[in-house]
């Protein structure tokens, strides 16, 4: 049975609020996030037995959903086969892989899509994902959404009425941190870098910065790429599509070459 959203949260553990014949009180009793395939990492702070559980929530006028989970953009790993194109060496027979949490001078990737052959990379991206940070508290929302799911919450949150926020000069201000310090090191091994966002925060920036030094339409060459994710429309309102695609560009026509110094040790299988 489905019903059109009344609460703000449309995202619960991976699961659509709109789909009331879903079993919730298991939902929420086992915490499970499907996009990770183990129990959601959000936890509250003043109690880390609770996992939150919300990946994305309405916002706005007309209100949209919004990530704010990071995990909600695994969904279908599509965001990964977004990104194939940009293995520019990899070779028909050679297998796909994703690695999780590689450093790289200038802080962490969250993660590496990569070509490996005969056990040796042959080429890869770095793809790091942005949701949008938020100011006050979800959680009473959160309980509130529980209620008309028709279980009862642990507390008496739901009668709080702070609102919650879209922190967008905090998630401008990481996306630009994270390209400011890791472009560099792809650079110099003539790789890419891949940021996933939301089409939201994209256009927020590209209202308050200066996109023009981006080129249309992307090229593949470019060392960093922007890719906006859209929360779904019409019949796939709840899947995660691509909706835009923009290239960086900081120096003229890297020639993408294949890295032998990956740390292929650490590959799963795409």
């Amino acid at each position: 049975m489905r019903r059109e959203a009344i609460g703000k949260v449309v995202d619960l553990f991976g699961h659509s609020t709109e789909q009331l014949n879903h079993a919730w009180q298991d939902i929420i009793a086992r915490q499970q996030c499907p996009y990770i395939g183990r129990r959601c990492y959000k936890v509250r702070k003043c109690d880390p037995a609770i996992s939150i559980g919300t990946c994305a929530v309405l916002y706005g006028k007309p209100a949209d959903p919004i990530i704010i989970c990071p995990a909600r953009l695994l969904e279908r790993r599509q965001i990964f086969t977004d990104c194939l194109h940009l293995l520019t060496t990899h070779d028909p027979g050679n297998e796909y892989h994703v690695v999780s949490e590689i450093g790289i001078p200038g802080g962490n990737v969250d993660y590496f899509l990569v070509s490996v052959k005969d056990g040796r990379v042959r080429d890869f991206v770095g793809i790091e994902l942005q949701p949008m940070d938020t100011t006050g508290s979800v959680w009473p929302e959160r309980q509130r959404m529980l209620r008309e799911l028709n279980v009862s919450p642990a507390d008496d949150a739901e009668t709080i009425g702070t609102p919650y926020g879209m922190n967008w000069k905090m998630t401008a201000k990481t996306i630009s941190v994270q390209i400011h310090h890791k472009i560099e090191t792809f650079e110099q091994v003539n790789n890419k870098l891949v940021l996933v966002v939301q089409s939201q925060p994209l256009a927020h920036m590209q209202r308050e910065f200066n996109f023009n030094h981006l080129s249309q339409p992307a090229s593949v060459g470019d060392p960093m790429h922007l890719h906006a994710s859209q929360h779904g429309l019409g019949r796939d309102r709840f899947r995660i599509r691509l909706s835009k695609r923009s290239p960086h560009r900081t120096r003229s026509d890297p020639a993408p070459v294949a890295s032998e110094n990956f740390p292929s040790d650490f590959v799963c299988p795409l």
